[in-house]
């Protein structure tokens, strides 16, 4: 791990739960481990969010529904996955035998999923300010590279559309599927009572985006 914390610029107090944020629950279950890294991503999303968020708010002008569209697409599952891939972080990602004949390093759900992990343990561990630098100095020249962009967010782009048609709008959650380790999810979104597109993926967040972009297509037909 000590070449990651160098990419990191940073200098663990408690490796411990470096350790975690790069363990798979498939690998836990296997060695009886406590603890994966689903608790230190689900506190790393809400890191992210705000950096980015506070950064585009300090130093962009947009409206408050732009913002929204920019921060979305650099918190995407892709753009996520594009941050752990430069970091390396496959390498350091631990998964059971079973999950690593699957591909489960280079997952793109797992392999995002770290990221955030990881940033969820940096605020643990060293806290709040060396959590924003990092991801800040990861972030930030993607924000500010316009030849650098990741897949649109279809989900913001339909909310608009449903928005000026006053019309309502849910995602539901129609299967989810698989052991723990490897779920996949299926997603309806319902637009006025009417099922307007279905999405499939390894994490609820994407399987929202296929769905938003197959409902965008039918509307805009």
């Amino acid at each position: 791990m000590k070449e990651l914390y160098e990419k990191l610029k940073i200098e663990p107090k408690d490796e411990r739960i470096y350790n975690i944020a790069v363990s798979h629950s498939s690998y836990a279950n296997e060695h009886r481990a406590k603890k994966d890294y689903e608790r230190l991503e689900f506190l790393g999303d809400a890191v992210v969010d705000l950096v980015v968020a506070d950064y585009l708010y300090s130093n962009h002008n947009e409206d408050e529904g732009e913002m929204t569209k920019v921060r979305a697409s650099y918190v995407c599952e892709n753009a996520l996955y594009e941050y752990s891939m430069n970091l390396g972080l496959p390498s350091f990602i631990k998964v059971g035998h079973g999950e690593e004949k699957e591909g489960g390093k280079y997952k793109k759900a797992i392999v995002a999923d770290i990221f955030e992990a990881i940033v969820g343990a940096i605020y643990l561990d060293l806290g709040y300010a060396t959590a924003r630098r990092t991801v800040l100095n990861i972030i930030v020249p993607y924000i500010e590279n316009p030849t650098i962009t990741f897949f649109s967010d279809y989900k913001s782009s339909l909310q608009e559309y449903v928005q000026t048609k006053q019309k309502s709008i849910s995602y539901q959650l129609v299967k989810e599927e698989g052991p723990p380790h490897n779920k996949i999810f299926t997603i309806d979104i319902v637009i006025d009572n009417i099922v307007y597109g279905t999405g499939v993926a390894g994490s609820k967040k994407e399987a929202e985006q296929n769905a938003a972009k197959e409902a965008l297509k039918k509307l805009a037909k």
